[in-house]
Formats: C-alpha cells, structure tokens, sequence
C-alpha cells in the first residue's frame, strides 16, 4: 500500500520513518511545501534502509501529483505549539492550512483514508471531513492513541512495571479536557485503582492531560516522537486490517450523548478505516466529562466559524 505523509516537519518525518521501518507499506511518500526538505528528509530515510533492514520505498515531494493512488493519508501539517499556546490558540491558521491540504491530496487519491495529526486534533479532524467529501469512516483523528500511550508511561513509572503488561482508555477531546478512565485501566488484568490509590492517579490523570503542554515547556515545541509513533500504529492498523481498538477521533452520531462530532472513543479500526466504534458504559461522573469535553469542542466549532465568517 501507498501512505502519504503530508507535513514534513519533526511530526510527519517520525511518522514517515516509523511505518517505513515496518515495513508495511511499498511506498510512503513525505510532503511538504518547503523545497528539499522532504527531499532531504525522506533520502536520510531511505539510506538507513540497509541498518534497519527495510524495502520500503521513500519519496520526498513539493508536488501532489506524486502522492496519486495513495492508500493512506497522515496530515501533520500545520503550525507547532510555542510555549504559553493551548492546542486551541493554533486554531484559525492551522484550519486554513489542513483544509488546503486536504483538497490537494483528495484530488490524486479519491479514495484514501485521512488521518489527522494537525491540532486542534477534533476542529481539525472536522475541517479535513468537510474539505475531503469523504464518508466518516475514512476520516478520524489520532487522539488517544497518544493520550493513551502517555497514559501507560506515567503508569509504568509509578508502579515499576512493564507497559506492555498495562491497558488503557481515555475518550473526549484531545487537550485539557480528555478524559481517562481509570476504571477500565489495567495492569496484567488487575484494575489499576487496586494497585494505585485515588491521590496517585488523579496526579497522574492530571500529568497525562497536559502531557503536551509539559513537553512544549521543557524544548519549547510540540512532541513529535510519541505523536508519530502513534499516528504509524493507525496506520499499521489500517494496512494489516488488524481490527485493532484504538482510541481516535471519530465521528459519534449519539453514541455517549455525543451527536454528529468528532471527539475521542474506541473504534476498531481496518482495510476500511473505521470498521466500528465502541460503546462502553460510563458512570454518571464520566458522563459529565464526556458531557464537558464535548461541548469545549463544539465551543471552538463556533469560534473557528466566526473567524472565517469574518
């Protein structure tokens, strides 16, 4: 299968590099409108192919045309956070950017699955649904399959175990107002509140929604390496048609009292894209995040429309 990457940034060339040393894909194809930088960036690539042992073909363009046929689509273009910026500050301009791109790329590859990186991850997800034409299962967001994957290191840490012995899930908006779900959290099948009193996981909770932001002040930009390793999970996912469930932004037409708008919740995930989303029950106080976060996304909806308006 064909995947292009559109951004060429740290984001987009982690995820680029990721699923080529996979070695699930004949061709990943990096995108950027910045000349000889894709170029450069997708030849380090491909000349580490013999360390790594990869046959995937890497191709860095400025042009469209060479992203014709692709299978999939990973858009990370976009402005990155600065420190002091919320995921919402990058609102307008980044909305401007994903909506071009978008177009550009459903020009040469009709038929391809979106997933969004760009942030504000759940606007944004919105704008390449609206800008693309496509139906919802072919367009979603990489969400909780980052908030998750902090989730599990923060675990890991305070309990000396393994992460790959630990299962999560969070739902809800990426950013501030996410929300994890301590109670279908594992370890080796044990639920985490057994092993782990309210105080440490709440400050752990806390940590994992301003994961990014902790980031951002420590080097003064957005992470790139969780984000494009978990954007190149999706992927393989995809490509496998694994049905693995991830936790991503997706399209919920009242599943959780959520009607008609991209927000966080399980899904399993195929050749298709999204195969199926998954409801779980939640407690009343989980329902009045899910409730919180839902509507601090239809917030900026309203705001990104009046921007554009004007």
């Amino acid at each position: 299968m064909k995947v292009t990457v559109v951004g060429a940034g740290n984001v987009g060339a982690t995820v680029a590099e990721c699923v080529a040393r996979k070695d699930m894909a004949s061709e990943v194809v990096l995108i950027d409108i910045v000349e000889g930088l894709p170029q450069g960036k997708a030849l380090d690539m491909q000349e580490s192919a013999p360390i790594h042992l990869f046959d995937t073909k890497i191709v860095g363009t400025n042009d469209y045309s060479d992203t014709a046929g692709s299978d999939i689509c990973v858009i990370t273009a976009g402005l990155a956070r600065k420190p002091g910026m919320s995921r919402d500050d990058l609102l307008a301009k980044n909305a401007s950017i994903v909506g071009s791109v978008t177009e550009q790329f459903v020009a040469h590859s009709p038929n391809a699955i979106i997933i969004v990186v760009s942030n504000p991850l759940d606007v944004m997800t919105n704008v390449a649904y609206l800008k693309s034409g496509f139906p919802s299962q072919r367009v979603f967001g990489m969400a909780g399959v980052l908030d998750t994957a902090r989730y599990r290191a923060f675990i890991a840490e305070e309990l000396g175990v393994s992460v790959r012995d630990i299962q999560a899930l969070l739902m809800g908006g990426h950013g501030d107002t996410m929300v994890p779900l301590p109670r279908y959290t594992t370890v080796a099948g044990i639920p985490l509140p057994q092993l782990l009193s309210e105080e440490k996981i709440n400050a752990i909770v806390e940590r994992t929604k301003f994961g990014g932001g902790e980031i951002v002040k420590l080097m003064g930009t957005s992470a790139w390496y969780a984000p494009g390793a978990a954007a190149a999970e999706m992927v393989e996912a995809i490509i496998k048609d694994s049905g693995r469930v991830l936790p991503c932004a997706v399209w919920l037409t009242g599943q959780y009292g959520v009607e008609d708008q991209f927000i966080g919740a399980p899904c399993r995930l195929g050749r298709n894209g999204v195969e199926e989303i998954l409801e779980v029950e939640l407690s009343a106080d989980e329902q009045a995040l899910m409730d919180q976060s839902s509507e601090h996304v239809r917030e900026n909806l309203a705001s990104l429309a009046r921007l554009q308006a004007n």
